[in-house]
């Protein structure tokens, strides 16, 4: 049986395997019940070793996005310096009494950055966490 490539907007919780209606609409949708909608409404057809596969490949199928690099914070880790200027501006606007997650500190985050305002507080939290703990 082949892995199925599945789009990763398509939400298919965890025990999809165990729920075949549910995988034989996503096979339909993506044009793929033909290879395995058979299987799927006959579950004896998999046997045990076929279901084992079956739910082992949808855990690698829907890999989280978040396991994939990032361009935004892979700035900061291919250049400390960036992470530098980022914990001194933020040790400046702490020593104004300005907190690094108002709305004041990630504008200026963002326009320091180039980045708009989700990216910027993304962005700080991360520095913050990694770079610079004693900013509050």
């Amino acid at each position: 049986m082949a892995l199925l490539p599945l789009p990763l907007a398509l939400p298919i919780p965890a025990n999809a395997a165990s729920q075949p209606g549910l995988l034989l609409a996503v096979c339909q949708r993506l044009g793929r019940a033909s290879q395995l909608g058979a299987a799927l409404r006959r579950p004896s057809a998999l046997g045990m070793g076929g279901a084992l596969l079956l739910e082992a490949a949808l855990l690698l199928a829907v890999q989280p996005p978040a396991l994939a690099g990032s361009a935004l914070l892979d700035r900061v880790k291919q250049n400390p310096k960036v992470a530098g200027a980022i914990c001194a501006e933020l040790r400046s606007l702490n020593a104004q009494g300005i907190v690094s997650t108002s709305p004041q500190a990630v504008n200026r985050i963002a326009a320091m950055q180039g980045l708009n305002a989700t990216d910027a507080e993304i962005l700080t939290t991360y520095v913050v966490g990694l770079h610079c703990p004693d900013v509050r």
